[in-house]
C-alpha cells in the first residue's frame, strides 16, 4: 500500500507522576528530514521511545508507513539512541554477524564501507572506544539494512564538527532517492538547520511548533526594543520575549508587525529560545 507520510503522530499523550507529554500530533512526509528540538526534559526522548516501541503511550496513535502496528514495521526503522546500547565486549566483526542474522536485508559490504568512511576499527571491543566512536558505529549499522526511516536521538552529540559535517553528508545521500526519511533530535540546532525540511519544537511536553523550516524562518523575526517602545507593538505579534531592565529581545510574527518595523532574521535556535520564554511582558 502506498503511503504519503513515513510517520504520523496522532494525539499522543504519556503521563508520569511529574510530567506529561501532552496531545502531540504531527506528520513526517516521505522523503523528508524533520528536526525535533527542545530543552532537556522537554519530552523528545520519551516521544522517540514511543515511536520505536520501547515505551507505550497513555493514549493516542503512532503510524509508521501508514500502519498503526509498530511491531510489523520495526525492520524498516534504523534506530540510533542517545545511550548507544552496544554490547561492550563486542567488536564490529561480532556485531556484523549478529545483525546478519537479525536483519533480512542486512548489507555486510555496506556496513564495512561505512566503518572505513568513519575511520572505525573492526576488531576493537566497544568498551575501548570513545562515546563518539560508538555513536558512529550505531549510525553505520542503522544505515546498513535498507531502513526506510531513520530515528536518531542525539546521534551527532559527542562528535567533532568535521565528523558531524561528514555524517550530515551521509544523511543527505540516504534521503536522496526521495523514498526514505529521517527524524532527528539534537541539541546542536545548527546541524538541524543545515539538513532539515521540517522543524518540530516541544517545550515542557507541549508541541509549540511544527512546520517547514523555511516557512518558520520566513514567518518569525527579532526586534530589539526599549521598555518604552514595546508598548507600540500589538501583543498578538509577540511570540516570545526575553527582557532586561534596559531592553527587550522579541520574537515576532512578522505578518502582524505595524508598518515601519523591520525585524532581524531569526535562526531556528533564536526561535526556540525566545519562544520558550513566552510572550508576556510588563508595561
Amino acid at each position: 500500500m502506498e503511503y504519503q507520510n513515513a510517520l504520523e503522530i496522532l494525539n499522543i499523550e504519556k503521563r508520569y507522576k511529574d510530567f506529561k507529554l501532552d496531545n502531540i500530533s504531527f506528520s513526517l512526509p516521505k522523503g523528508c528530514v524533520m528536526g525535533l528540538i527542545g530543552e532537556n526534559g522537554a519530552g523528545k526522548s520519551t516521544l522517540i521511545k514511543i515511536i520505536t516501541g520501547l515505551s507505550r503511550q497513555s493514549s493516542g496513535e503512532v503510524r509508521l508507513f501508514g500502519n498503526n502496528n509498530i511491531s510489523q514495521e520495526k525492520a524498516r526503522l534504523g534506530i540510533v539512541l542517545d545511550n548507544n546500547g552496544l554490547p561492550l565486549k563486542f567488536n564490529a566483526k561480532i556485531l556484523n554477524s549478529v545483525y546478519r542474522r537479525a536483519y533480512e536485508q542486512w548489507n555486510e559490504e555496506q556496513f564495512f564501507d561505512y566503518l572505513k568512511r568513519f575511520d572505525l576499527p573492526d576488531n576493537k571491543p566497544f568498551c575501548d572506544l570513545s562515546r563518539g566512536m560508538k555513536m558512529k558505529f550505531n549510525i553505520a549499522a542503522a544505515l546498513s539494512h535498507n531502513a526506510q526511516l531513520l530515528i536518531l536521538d542525539e546521534a551527532t552529540s559527542g562528535l567533532d564538527p568535521i565528523i558531524r559535517d561528514e555524517i550530515l553528508d551521509v544523511f543527505y545521500d540516504y534521503i536522496s532517492d526521495g523514498e526514505r526519511s529521517i527524524l532527528i533530535s539534537s541539541h546542536i540546532v545548527s546541524d538541524l538547520e543545515k539538513i532539515c525540511d521540517y522543524i518540530t519544537f516541544i517545550h515542557r511536553g507541549k508541541l509549540m511548533l511544527c512546520d517547514e523550516k523555511d516557512a518558520v524562518k520566513t514567518r518569525y523575526g527579532i526586534l530589539r526594543l526599549s521598555p518604552n517602545d514595546i508598548a507600540d507593538i500589538d501583543r498578538s505579534a509577540i511570540v516570545g520575549i526575553k527582557s532586561t531592565q534596559l531592553s527587550n529581545t522579541i520574537l515576532v510574527d512578522k505578518s502582524r508587525l505595524p508598518r515601519g518595523y523591520k525585524a532581524e532574521k531569526a535562526s531556528i535556535e533564536d526561535i526556540m529560545l525566545l519562544m520558550s520564554h513566552g510572550n508576556k511582558y510588563h508595561m
